[in-house]
């Protein structure tokens, strides 16, 4: 793993245009050191390799959602009954782009 150094934080804050005070840096590089020492802790923990990684500590089922039917869809008419302005058969926006 590469070590995080000063320089490496101030360049990918240059890069990602990103202002930082010195004491800012600072504080970052110990936040990093902290972690580093941290994840180095938890790789000299063995036969962590055996083990599947959590990704959510539930299992998650989904019922809420209803079956996907595919249902007659809406002829012009309709679709346009409820809009505002219609122009040759569609559906009249304002213009977003300039």
């Amino acid at each position: 793993m590469e070590k995080i150094t000063l320089e490496l934080l101030k360049d990918a804050a240059h890069r990602m245009m990103f202002d930082m005070s010195e004491s800012e840096y600072e504080t970052l590089l110990g936040e990093f050191a902290t972690l580093t020492k941290q994840m180095e802790a938890i790789g000299k923990i063995g036969g962590l390799d055996e083990y599947e990684p959590m990704t959510f500590p539930f299992d998650v089922t989904v019922d809420c959602l209803r079956e996907d039917v595919p249902e007659k869809p809406l002829d012009k008419e309709e679709a346009l009954a409820n809009a505002g302005s219609k122009l040759d058969g569609q559906i009249k926006l304002p213009k977003v782009v300039g």
